[in-house]
């Protein structure tokens, strides 16, 4: 009961500090230092978010677990048994969604000039089809990655830190590339549209479905690791 209490409120505290550190790149970069949203300051942001999510990955090592990102829980309760799937839909996405907006809300109270978060650009169909293939894309990177090299914490932190970078910015335009449904309701909640269709199809079901339709198909792709280990076993004792 204790870790799953301590879990729960890293959860609140890591959500409420990475929209804080989006942000605060973002203010460093274009008026702290002045850089335009030109090819140096892009890079420099760019490169500031790869650092960000370095440490974010650790903190997540840290709190052993300790998640900002509602997808990345749900994957792993797909895979596991009902009881974790019903303590991260019922617990940990709630603490994570209630730590966005509370970041947010602190956000803006400290640096009020800023801007209210990403936004939808294109038509509810085309932007929930981004989220989704988003979505799709890195869940399916993730799971390869654990399967692949598990014990690695740079090489996978790097490989994941880059491809959520690189699809990021290929929906920046059209929805922003979230891949996150607690720091955009925290956005959202701010603005006071986190209960209207665009933001629930776009930002909640197109994700939730992305990342259903990546954990399924990667089951069905790939077997099990332990199934693997058991068949290597039963071939070599033969």
């Amino acid at each position: 009961m204790v870790s799953k209490t301590r879990l729960i409120l890293s959860d609140f505290v890591v959500s409420l500090m990475w929209v804080w550190s989006g942000s605060l790149i973002k203010i460093f970069v274009f008026k702290v230092l002045g850089m335009g949203h030109d090819s140096r300051g892009e890079f420099l942001k760019n490169s500031l978010s790869i650092m960000n999510m370095f440490l974010f990955a650790f903190l997540g090592k840290v709190t052993k677990g300790g998640a900002y990102n509602p997808l990345t829980i749900l994957s792993s309760a797909i895979s596991g048994d009902f009881s974790q799937f019903l303590f991260t839909i019922g617990a940990r996405i709630p603490a994570q969604v209630i730590g966005s907006i509370t970041g947010v809300r602190l956000f803006i109270d400290t640096f009020p000039e800023i801007g209210l978060g990403p936004r939808l650009t294109v038509d509810i169909h085309k932007g929930a089809l981004t989220e989704g293939l988003l979505t799709f894309a890195i869940v399916t990177i993730s799971l390869g990655l654990a399967r692949k090299i598990p014990g690695s914490f740079f090489m996978k932190t790097w490989i994941s830190s880059v491809s959520k970078l690189s699809l990021h910015i290929l929906g920046s335009d059209l929805t922003g590339g979230c891949m996150n449904p607690a720091s955009v309701m925290g956005w959202a909640y701010a603005r006071g549209d986190h209960i209207t269709k665009e933001h629930i199809l776009v930002y909640w079901l197109a994700p939730i479905e992305g990342t259903l339709l990546a954990v399924w198909t990667f089951k069905l792709l790939f077997r099990p690791q332990k199934q693997d280990e058991k068949e290597k076993l039963k071939g070599k004792t033969e």
